[in-house]
C-alpha cells in the first residue's frame, strides 16, 4: 500500500466513543501536529528568525507567533461558544521573547485548544466565518501548524514537509473536493498557495452532517 493510501485510510476511519466515523479530526491529531512542530522547530531556535517565512510577508518569528494566536483563538471560540464573530482577544507575546520562548508559548496554546476540543461535544458549534464544529476547529489548528511550520522551515532554509497522514486528515475535513490519487502533502501545500499563486481559497468549515 502506497504512503498516500495509508494516510487516506488513517484520515478517513477514526474511532470515537467506540464507533467509526468519517472525516473526524480530533485533539489527538492536534497534539500530534504540535509535537511535530516542536520536534521540527526546536532544533532551529538558534538561527536567525528575523528572515521572512517562505513566501509570506511575516518573519519566521512573527509566523510562529501567528500559529499561537490562531490556536488560542480557536480554543476561545469553542470555550466561549461564540456564534457571530471572533471574540475580541489577541495573543500578545513580549517583544524580547526569544524564538525558544515563543515556541513554548505556542505549545501552551496548542494545549489549550486540545483541552477545549476534549471538553466539547459533537453538537457544539462556534463561529469561524460560519458555524464550525470541534472537528473543524481541530482540523483548522492542525492546518495552521503544518502550513506555517513549512513556511518557517522554508525561511530558515531547512528542508521539511508536513507528514502525509496529518495532511490527509486536514484535506478530508477542510477540502472535501481535493484531488484524489495524489500525495496529500503536495495537495495541501498547493491548495494553500505554497507552490505558486492559486488565487483566493477558503476552507470548507461547514459541520459534517450525521
Amino acid at each position: 500500500m502506497r504512503m498516500f493510501e495509508i494516510a487516506t485510510v488513517r484520515a478517513a476511519v477514526r474511532t470515537h466513543s467506540g464507533s467509526a466515523t468519517m472525516l473526524d479530526v480530533d485533539a489527538d491529531d492536534l497534539e500530534q501536529a504540535v509535537q511535530v512542530m516542536i520536534e521540527t522547530l526546536g532544533p532551529l531556535v538558534a538561527l536567525d528568525w528575523s528572515v521572512l517565512a517562505g513566501n509570506l510577508d511575516w518573519t519566521c518569528r512573527e509566523t510562529l507567533a501567528h500559529i499561537g494566536h490562531d490556536l488560542l483563538a480557536y480554543a476561545a471560540q469553542l470555550a466561549g461558544r461564540a456564534q457571530d464573530a471572533y471574540l475580541p482577544l489577541d495573543l500578545v507575546i513580549r517583544d524580547d521573547a526569544m524564538p525558544s520562548e515563543v515556541l513554548a508559548a505556542v505549545d501552551a496554546c496548542g494545549g489549550l485548544l486540545a483541552a477545549a476540543l476534549r471538553a466539547t461535544g459533537p453538537d457544539t458549534r462556534a463561529w469561524h466565518f460560519g458555524p464550525c464544529d470541534a472537528s473543524g476547529f481541530a482540523a483548522l489548528g492542525v492546518a495552521e501548524i503544518l502550513i506555517h511550520t513549512y513556511d518557517i522551515t522554508q525561511g530558515l532554509r531547512v528542508k521539511w514537509r508536513p507528514p502525509a497522514d496529518l495532511s490527509a486528515a486536514v484535506l478530508a475535513r477542510l477540502v472535501p473536493d481535493a484531488p484524489t490519487g495524489r500525495h496529500p502533502t503536495g495537495v495541501l501545500l498547493r491548495h494553500t498557495g505554497r507552490f505558486g499563486d492559486v488565487g483566493t481559497w477558503r476552507w470548507t468549515i461547514t459541520p459534517r452532517q450525521p
